[in-house]
């Protein structure tokens, strides 16, 4: 599993799970990972929401990191101060905090706190905009 700052050629995005839930009802999910970004959950989150019903996201790019030490303590930390978002979704912040890239989020409460700590954020209306400007998919809304 890699740990660290992210070294790959594409940016990266960490994402949280309700990304891959928005992302699966609209059907995209897989056109998703045709972007020249690359997307990565926190290794806790994966295992605990993602991994049981989609297995499959590993092989269609997703990277599963793990969170260092220090990055760990702050998600802990950002219990303490945010009490809305769940603590998985706290760990893909500390996670974005750590890789030093934007946050990829659909849950209010965690853009919420992202927004206070300064992370740069996106949401699936981004991700969707991403996809035409990238010509994976079309606007056809006239």
């Amino acid at each position: 599993m890699h740990v660290g700052k992210w070294n790959a050629r594409m940016p990266l995005l960490i994402s949280d799970s309700n990304i891959f839930i928005d992302l699966i009802s609209g059907d995209l999910l897989q056109i998703m990972f045709q972007l020249p970004e690359e997307f990565a959950v926190p290794n806790i989150l994966y295992k605990e929401e993602l991994a049981e019903q989609h297995s499959d996201l590993p092989g269609y790019g997703l990277k599963v990191l793990e969170i260092q030490g220090e990055f760990m303590m702050q998600a802990y930390r950002l219990r303490a101060e945010y009490k809305s978002p769940g603590q998985n979704d706290l760990f893909a912040l500390a996670l974005a905090k750590q890789e030093a890239c934007p946050l990829v989020a659909g849950d209010r409460d965690l853009r919420n706190a992202a927004k206070e700590e300064g992370v740069e954020l996106h949401g699936t209306l981004w991700l969707v905009d991403r996809m035409i400007d990238e010509k994976l998919i079309t606007n056809n809304s006239g």
